[in-house]
């Protein structure tokens, strides 16, 4: 049986002559937290409103929840919580009456708004703040408050589009937390873009998308894999005598060219150091693991770092009522 959630085949997206999604495929399992990482412009803001049926492609299919998002407007509004990139609440409101407002819009029966508006509330960590305005709350709070909106109509996916952009790592690491601590208590499928590596370690699996294409797809360990091994750097009172001992004692390492320092790739490096250590014969100064990050996977396939760029064509569309939500 096919469990997947989002099912994208082939899409195609053009503002003004320049292709902003370029052939686009992928699928994303049902409970799974799936990550879009690239630069703004990327394409992944793009990506995300035709999913949502903000946007209709030039060409392709696509199906959310198992309906396609051309024919099926309604039913795939009914399935997702959407949390755009920009702020989207009502800051001369309080936090009680957006959710009051996004209930109302979504037709939640009245027998039922009030405990969900509280569940949610509960669930960010925000009843305390309820019945302030949304002015006087901190970004995370609004972030977290977005959140619990996309949130109360039980949706079965969730979309957050560059979740945690302006924020502090100290507040995105809080956001983290709820994103994390939601799936686990939900069940709930989340889909998210973002241009910050170390956000995209919270990911299953993740897409790489740049101008427009998927370049490589996988869990993060097994694009890390890719790079080809840990790299240790070590400074020694004779680089000369080292280098020699070192090739000697474990011919298995792969040197590497280092003006500076004595440099060369092995698997799990953590576990190379201490019988490096006991087995050189040369006094060492200073020793350095590096492990791949994401950041080195971008920089191999692209043959540049992950780069700040124009936001994507479609990052100013705001949010717009979905309609009547399909209970769970």
């Amino acid at each position: 049986m096919n469990d997947n959630v989002i099912t994208v085949d082939s899409l195609v997206k053009s503002f003004n002559g320049v292709v902003a999604v370029n052939d686009v495929s992928f699928d994303v399992s049902r409970g799974e937290i799936f990550g879009f990482l690239g630069p703004n412009g990327a394409g992944k803001t793009t990506t995300i409103n035709i999913l949502c049926t903000l946007l209709k492609p030039d060409s392709g299919r696509a199906f959310v929840n198992g309906y396609d998002v051309l024919k099926y407007k309604h039913e795939v509004r009914e399935s997702i919580g959407l949390v755009f990139q920009d702020p989207s609440l009502d800051d001369r409101l309080t936090g009680w009456e957006n959710l009051e407002f996004h209930a109302y819009v979504y037709h939640i029966p009245k027998t039922e708004r009030k405990r969900r508006m509280i569940e949610v509330l509960d669930m960010v960590a925000l009843t305390d703040r309820a019945h302030d305005l949304v002015r006087t709350y901190s970004g995370g709070m609004k972030r977290r408050l977005e959140i619990a909106r996309g949130l109360l109509h039980y949706p079965h996916i969730l979309f957050l589009d560059e979740p945690t952009i302006g924020l502090d790592p100290q507040t995105r690491n809080y956001i983290w937390n709820y994103i994390e601590d939601l799936k686990k208590r939900e069940e709930i499928t989340i889909f998210l873009t973002t241009h910050y590596m170390e956000e995209a370690e919270h990911c299953e699996r993740i897409a790489i998308i740049d101008r427009g294409k998927i370049i490589a797809m996988d869990t993060p360990d097994n694009l890390k894999r890719m790079i080809g091994g840990d790299v240790i750097r070590l400074k020694t009172k004779d680089d000369n005598r080292a280098r020699k001992e070192i090739l000697s004692l474990f011919p298995q390492v792969e040197m590497l060219p280092d003006k500076d320092t004595i440099s060369f790739k092995v698997s799990k490096g953590d576990e190379f150091i201490p019988p490096l250590i006991r087995g050189l014969g040369v006094e060492i100064i200073s020793i350095n693991l590096h492990r791949p990050t994401l950041d080195d996977v971008f920089l191999k396939l692209t043959g540049r770092e992950i780069r700040e760029e124009g936001m994507d064509e479609t990052a100013s569309l705001r949010f717009a009522p979905f309609g009547r939500p399909t209970r769970r």
